[in-house]
């Protein structure tokens, strides 16, 4: 059975360990290892604490039992957004572990980030996908959101090529 609760401030440590772990379980082996450990490294636990410090930030996490296996992350708009509503809010990390992905998780964590941005007044919600990853961007789209723009993701000196998404609340 999953359990989903909000994150609270003494979990940096918690949420800087699954960030960082599902990071690595999606994407690692697409970059040098230079790269990936600068990138982990401004995912530090402090930062992650800092973040949920931050009011404008909130956070989600899927459990089983007490474990995290997956998180959400909402804030105001942070990306380069193409004429962005004022207001607008963005879906900064979605994240499951592989064994259980496919379940559903990903699709309550998402209904819960469109739910807090609806919450607070926000017209629209953005968020960047990898484009060469296919899944998700059927998943988002399914979600609503509709590919808007390139944009390059920087991972150390790596920049991907994701695509900026906006859906309409």
């Amino acid at each position: 059975m999953i359990d989903y609760r909000d994150a609270v401030v003494e979990d940096g440590p918690l949420l800087g360990g699954i960030a960082r772990a599902t990071f690595i379980e999606t994407f690692g082996k697409l970059y040098k290892l230079p790269d990936l450990e600068c990138f982990l490294e401004q995912g530090s636990d402090a930062a992650y604490a800092a973040e949920l410090a931050d009011p404008n930030i909130a956070v989600r996490f899927a459990c089983v039992g007490a474990v995290p296996i997956g998180f959400c992350k909402v804030s105001g708009l942070k990306l380069p957004a193409t004429d962005p509503a004022p207001g607008a809010m963005e879906l900064r990390q979605l994240y499951v572990f592989g064994p259980w992905q496919g379940l559903g998780i990903a699709d309550v964590l998402t209904r819960w980030a469109l739910d807090r941005a609806r919450a607070r007044g926000a017209p629209e919600i953005w968020l960047s996908v990898f484009t060469h990853n296919p899944r998700a961007r059927r998943f988002y789209a399914r979600h609503g959101f509709a590919e808007i723009a390139p944009y390059h993701f920087m991972v150390g000196d790596q920049a991907d090529e994701d695509i900026l998404c906006r859906a309409i609340l």
